[in-house]
């Protein structure tokens, strides 16, 4: 299975996606798998069966991901590479699911009316008149073989096919079931002296339930996946591309999304989608963004703002320069991703996969057991339920038409077949995928991607959490509240002076430090640069910038002479070999002590002067960290800031642990730490840049920056969600949804593997009549057929239920 923790591939390998038909069920799953993982140069391989996809890594010079395709179609589960020419042309999930739709309501259908003809024939049994020919036991036997030969034709040859290749699967089950019925009823028929009883009616119930439980099933698993038809459905197929001068009424000449490119302009009218990620260079307008942040509230946009492709453009007409391709979008990368997350399966149902690959052989190792043991020794020590009076008590439990048979090889033969169809490997299957692909869905509305099963396990099972500070915990938007030279508390050396001998002032302290931050993007040097800018302070000359990250910056910067300046923390500052006076430290202790970031800035060796910043917490930051801290989670706070400035924080917050003056690669180290203490698995949030290789080592990496590149490749869940209507600002709240959603989405995962193992390890019993001697209950195939459909229905309901489940808490 392919996950985040595992190394890039490398230029000799490569990822392919395969559409795969005809799975059925986790045996199916299992099969397409061992298929694909036998093949030289295969290095992995990993089925989703309701995504109906297999995502495989291979060795290029030794695979034809076309080949693998031709290989799975022949052994009867049809494939087709996935790429942009062969989406561009194959039909849309959407119509795909409807023409499955429609095939199966035709059997459905068929079968329903062989049905019906099969109830009235055996009318007189439940006290009506016998009505001629449709009572005979040759019409029952035209009906059950047209039922094989119409609705049952395709099931019963995919699992023969199954068979044949070593490879069963739950139609395998079904088939063996269904004709042993009709063999065994054929047989009677042609021979009457054998004295046994017909049941043709058993193999056009037993179809009739398959086929309502699987047009069920059908149903709800389109329901299940339509949030995420629907975020495939956001993309405009089509956009208006326009000329070079971009302006008039020229609107434009319509072409598909997918050929145009980075540099041209497309033009959108008011109520249309927009079809690209781009930036606006003529008109202004709303756009409603909530497809992709959740903000009902739509955001003014002008000349020089950025859109995304997907949302809405509500009010003006605008034309948009095309900065990514449709393949490449925001929007794109979303569906990718939960396209991805619905692949990766969580690790319980790596053991689910390896016992539904076993599981046909285990069925009808079992039904070969029970027909062996009830004809050689069960009738022999229970004759009581071979007499009519036993045989009226278990009618009675049956479908109506259907009794346990008088001689000892038709009723071992009828429990034989219950066990095989009552079995459903096909609950199993269904318990992960399912649960997996409501709660992505769900997320990706919520504006939270969750990269898979794998993680849902994860966040399950958290002990600890790991914050950030600047941009996680706070605003990440620092303020420069005052500044100073250190002219009031010389050192013991000269000050630098500049040319005329005069002692360096403060506005010269922040025209020089500005300079120093234009080579860096930290916020601390965003607060300087806009500061400067409001004293409209012109930056001076500078060269030789090199930036130390978690530490600071060093440029040459002329005044009159250059000066090297150093700007950046205390131990910045001792790397390059300026020491701090005590009256200097003294003071940066107390600002310390009141939350304020020091950055101290040293010119030509000597200390210069300092700028204190408040970065204020986000608003919904203590809330945070109590319910956090209510759900079980250790909080822990790691920053690059002071002790005193991350203590101060810690305790307004009650963090339960602080961990000050750490790089962003010493983080990683932290993460590996906690990790290693027993039943430690540690989530940590940060904003997807520098905090990127803790997020990498951590067992649940949160990032805030969700649109940022670095968020969707390091990260495990991103947040998209906005706090004040941008793309780039999550709520940190939104930390704590996606844990409930994982949490709520991996408790079903357990509820529905529950319930599928439960159903089968009580239902196979009584299908093999362990309560038949004591109570005369037995089932009939076709009330097997029943109770297996039920099943796999129940599972995919309770799925359904998580979107219910998540909006009353």
């Amino acid at each position: 299975m392919l996950t985040t923790q595992s190394p890039p591939i490398t230029n000799t390998r490569a990822t392919a996606t395969l559409d795969v038909g005809g799975m059925k069920c986790a045996g199916c799953v299992k099969a397409v798998e061992r298929q694909l993982k036998q093949n030289d140069g295969v290095v992995a391989a990993s089925v989703n069966l309701i995504a109906a996809v297999a995502v495989i890594e291979y060795e290029i010079a030794a695979v034809n991901p076309d080949a693998l395709a031709e290989k799975l179609t022949a052994r009867g589960f049809p494939s087709q590479q996935r790429n942009l020419e062969s989406r561009s042309n194959a039909p849309s999930l959407a119509d795909r699911r409807r023409l499955e739709e429609k095939q199966q309501l035709w059997q459905l259908a068929i079968a329903a009316i062989l049905l019906i003809l099969s109830g009235i024939g055996h009318w007189h049994h439940l006290g009506g008149p016998e009505i001629p020919v449709l009572s005979t036991p040759w019409f029952h036997w035209g009906l059950a073989t047209l039922a094989l030969l119409i609705p049952g034709r395709e099931l019963i040859i995919d699992g023969m096919r199954g068979l044949r290749y070593g490879m069963p699967n739950m139609n395998t089950l079904v088939g063996l079931g269904t004709l042993s019925a009709y063999s065994t009823s054929f047989a009677a028929l042609l021979m009457p002296q054998l004295g046994w009883e017909c049941f043709f009616e058993e193999p056009v119930m037993l179809l009739g339930f398959i086929f309502l439980g699987r047009t069920l099933e059908g149903r709800a698993r389109g329901k299940a996946s339509a949030a995420m038809e629907k975020l495939i459905a956001l993309q405009p197929s089509t956009a208006r591309l326009l000329g070079e001068t971009r302006e008039g009424e020229d609107a434009g000449i319509e072409i598909p999304v997918e050929l145009i490119r980075v540099g041209e302009c497309a033009r959108v009218l008011p109520g249309e989608k927009i079809p690209v990620d781009g930036e606006i260079v003529t008109g202004k307008t709303t756009v409603d963004e909530s497809m992709l942040t959740g903000e009902s509230v739509p955001v003014a946009k002008n000349i020089g703002d950025r859109v995304a492709a997907g949302t809405l453009n509500q009010s003006g007409a605008i034309a948009v320069k095309v900065l990514r391709e449709c393949n490449n979008t925001f929007l794109a990368r979303i569906v990718a991703a939960v396209e991805e997350a619905q692949t990766r399966k969580a690790p319980i149902q790596k053991l689910v996969d390896t016992v539904a690959g076993y599981f046909a052989y285990g069925v009808m190792a079992i039904a070969s057991a029970v027909f062996l043991f009830w004809y050689f020794l069960g009738t022999h020590l229970w004759p009581q339920i071979l007499t009519p009076e036993m045989g009226t008590m278990a009618h009675g439990s049956m479908a109506h038409g259907s009794s346990v048979g008088t001689s000892p090889l038709l009723l071992s033969l009828q429990l034989a077949i219950a066990v095989l169809v009552v079995s459903c490997p096909c609950a199993l299957g269904l318990a992960t995928p399912t649960a997996i692909l409501v709660g992505t869905s769900i997320g990706a509305e919520r504006g939270i991607l969750i990269k898979g099963g794998d993680i849902l396990e994860r966040v399950y099972h958290l002990s600890t959490i790991v914050f950030d500070k600047t941009g996680t915990l706070t605003r990440g938007q620092p303020e420069l509240t005052d500044w100073q030279t250190d002219n009031e508390n010389p050192p013991p050396n000269p000050l630098p002076r500049g040319g005329a001998g005069q002692v360096i002032t403060n506005n010269q302290i922040l025209q020089i430090a500005a300079t120093v931050e234009s080579g860096s993007n930290h916020p601390l040097g965003a607060a300087i640069a806009k500061e400067a800018q409001r004293q409209e302070l012109t930056l001076l000359p500078a060269t030789d910038f090199h930036t130390e990250p978690g530490l600071g910056v060093r440029a040459t910067v002329t005044l009159d002479r250059p000066l090297v300046a150093c700007l950046g923390n205390r131990d910045w500052l001792a790397e390059n070999g300026i020491i701090l006076s005590e009256t200097a430290c003294a003071q940066s202790d107390r600002l310390a002590k009141n939350g304020k970031t020091l950055v101290y800035i040293a010119l030509d060796g000597e200390l210069a002067g300092w700028f204190a910043f408040v970065d204020p917490l986000r608003p919904d930051a203590k809330d945070t960290i109590a319910r956090l801290q209510n759900m079980g989670l250790e909080t822990i706070l790691a920053t690059g800031d002071r002790p005193e400035v991350a203590e101060a924080i810690a305790r307004e917050l009650k963090i339960d642990r602080c961990v000050a003056r750490v790089r962003p690669e010493q983080k990683a180290e932290l993460i590996q730490t906690l990790q290693q203490q027993p039943q430690t698995l540690v989530a940590m949030v940060g904003d997807g840049i520098n905090d990127a290789p803790a997020l990498a080592r951590a067992d649940v990496g949160i990032s805030l920056q969700g649109s940022t590149d670095i968020a969707l490749e390091t990260a495990s869940i991103v947040l998209l969600a906005p706090s004040t209507g941008t793309l780039a600002e999550p709520t940190l709240a939104s930390a704590i949804s996606a844990i409930q959603l994982s949490r709520a989405t991996f408790g079903k995962i357990r509820q529905n593997l529950f319930w599928a193992l439960g159903y089968n390890s009580i239902s196979i019993p009584i299908a093999a009549g362990a309560l038949l001697p004591g109570f005369g209950i037995a089932l009939s195939p076709a009330v097997a057929a029943a109770f297996m459909a039920f099943s796999s229905v129940a599972v995919v309901t309770n799925s359904l239920l998580l979107r219910y489940q998540l909006r009353m808490s």
